[in-house]
């Protein structure tokens, strides 16, 4: 069976699941991702669209940039998931709403052009100035 990890919203009204290893794992610098997010990095997994799914409540999307559409809870705000159409087959969903975030660990920085000078997070890790597909 494959592995098998559930996430939602702060408040409960949206839940989801995902299937298989949680491996593709990034910190966002952009600057979009920042003021959606309200923090100063966005820590991304990136799975199968074909393996993310629903569980409860229904998600309010938002479209910024035009080719990106993010996923929020319409009670508590909770920035949960996004598709690009530049990866229309994957789903990324934020770390800080799955039930245990600390099963995954980051394995690269993405967008650094848009760093914050002063944030040092993982400084260990690759980066790319923006984010290679």
């Amino acid at each position: 069976m494959p592995d098998v990890t559930e996430g939602g919203c702060h408040c409960g009204a949206l839940r989801y699941r995902l299937k298989g290893e949680l491996t593709d794992v990034a910190h966002c610098h952009c600057s979009i991702c920042r003021r959606v997010s309200g923090g100063l990095v966005v820590t991304w997994l990136t799975v199968p669209r074909a393996d993310f799914k629903w569980l409860a409540g229904r998600p309010q999307c938002y479209v910024a940039p035009a080719s990106c559409k993010r996923y929020f809870c319409g009670e508590c705000g909770a920035h949960v998931a996004l598709v690009t159409e530049h990866s229309p087959g994957s789903m990324d969903v934020t770390v800080a709403t799955l039930d245990n975030p600390e099963r995954v660990r980051a394995k690269r920085h993405i967008w650094t052009g848009s760093r914050l000078p002063w944030l040092h997070l993982d400084e260990d890790l690759p980066g790319e100035v923006e984010e290679s597909l």
